[in-house]
């Protein structure tokens, strides 16, 4: 059961850094204050749950630290994000590419909800906050389509 703790604490980490990664690229291509002011607001919320599952990985190994994005991750998103707003970097193009990326993230988030029933409470805790948290943000990246 430890394996599968680290594997959904990795899981999580990964998602929030892909997040932060993405709404970092996304908040140099807008000049719209009000979406870069939400974009600080969301890139702070995967910072939390980043910083939670670094707090909570220590009790489960110290032989490793949680999944991050790689610098070729990083390198995709960045290129991804830049061939889809060549024509169009409009508030509303960006919201949609952050939305389709949380989208992808809150049915991985499910899938580990439903799937491991039976990890640490702390960790489900987190998983749960990370998923809501995530649906919260489509909700506020909608006003900007």
């Amino acid at each position: 059961m430890e394996s599968n703790n680290l594997d959904v604490l990795d899981e999580i980490n990964k998602g929030a850094t892909m997040g932060m990664d993405a709404i970092s690229i996304i908040s140099e291509k807008t000049h719209d204050a009000d979406l870069k002011t939400t974009l600080k607001v969301e890139y702070n919320k995967y910072s939390k749950i980043s910083e939670r599952v670094n707090e909570l990985y220590s009790k489960f190994t110290q032989a490793k630290e949680p999944h991050k994005t790689s610098k070729m991750e990083k390198m995709m998103t960045w290129y991804g994000i830049q061939m889809r707003t060549i024509k169009d970097d409009t508030p509303s193009k960006l919201s949609e590419l952050l939305m389709q990326g949380t989208n992808m993230g809150i049915i991985e988030g499910r899938r580990l909800i439903n799937n491991n029933k039976r990890i640490d409470e702390n960790i489900k805790n987190i998983l749960n906050d990370f998923v809501t948290m995530q649906e919260d943000s489509v909700e506020t990246l909608k006003r900007f389509l």
